[in-house]
């Protein structure tokens, strides 16, 4: 009997020690696949305030006060692009600084590529750009065309939305970089110039250059493997247009 009872004993132990393995096991897993899904994603945490039409404009005023970072260096594929944000473009330069802050725009793609003429980027087709977008809001940035800039070879700029937009307003997640000899003066006064590439144009002419679809998305994916901020530069020793600065 004694023995019987010993051996239900150690049944019931081991029943036990393999419950709390079982538990620790499923936790671990559940830390593992936590830690896996916010690495791969790198979605931003939502922010108190989402941005909207209404509230952008004063988060942006505010926000470029505290935030004065005026040069941002992107990784691609292909090499390294260095921009000068130009400071009188105040909202757009704040816009694009927050952003870049964000992380919203690791890992997005230059989506349009069009050799002489302009490449594309901000974008990206999964669904983790989307969810990024829905997670800091949904708005528009003025046209700010009359500060003496044209779309010289070079500049950076922010297309427009095309939808329901006459006043021509700024889809602030996306821009492009002139990458035309000539430039593209065509665009002056339908789109935002707010910065100008400082260094790796050449790399800007080799993306130009890829095989892209009809609609003019590279065959092969473009990413930019990631976007920050640099030691802000003066404007001393660039040329760059003789409006004042305001």
């Amino acid at each position: 009997m004694r023995i019987l009872l010993i051996f239900v004993m150690n049944l019931f132990l081991i029943s036990c020690q393999d419950n709390k393995t079982r538990e620790k096991t499923n936790e671990g897993i559940e830390n593992i696949m936590k830690s896996v899904q916010n690495d791969s994603t790198q979605e931003p945490t939502k922010a108190d305030l989402l941005l909207t039409e209404k509230n952008i404009m004063n988060f942006l005023l505010d926000y470029g006060k505290k935030n004065k970072e005026n040069t941002v260096r992107l990784t691609t594929d292909y090499g390294t692009i260095d921009i000068l944000l130009f400071e009188n473009i105040k909202f757009h330069r704040a816009n694009f600084i927050m952003l870049t802050k964000k992380k919203y725009f690791d890992n997005t793609q230059f989506y349009r590529v069009i050799s002489n003429f302009v490449i594309q980027g901000g974008n990206s087709d999964d669904r983790i750009t989307l969810k990024k977008r829905q997670a800091i809001g949904k708005y528009l940035l003025p046209n700010d065309h009359d500060k003496g800039y044209k779309h010289d070879r070079g500049m950076i700029s922010m297309p427009s939305k095309n939808i329901e937009n006459p006043y021509k307003k700024a889809s602030p997640f996306e821009f492009f970089i002139v990458q035309q000899q000539q430039g593209a003066h065509h665009l002056d006064g339908d789109y935002t110039i707010f910065g100008k590439v400082i260094r790796g144009m050449d790399v800007v002419d080799t993306i130009a250059t890829v095989p892209t679809d009809k609609s003019d998305w590279p065959l092969q994916n473009i990413f930019i493997r990631e976007i920050k901020v640099l030691k802000s530069v003066s404007y001393t020793h660039l040329t760059l247009p003789t409006t004042p600065y305001v």
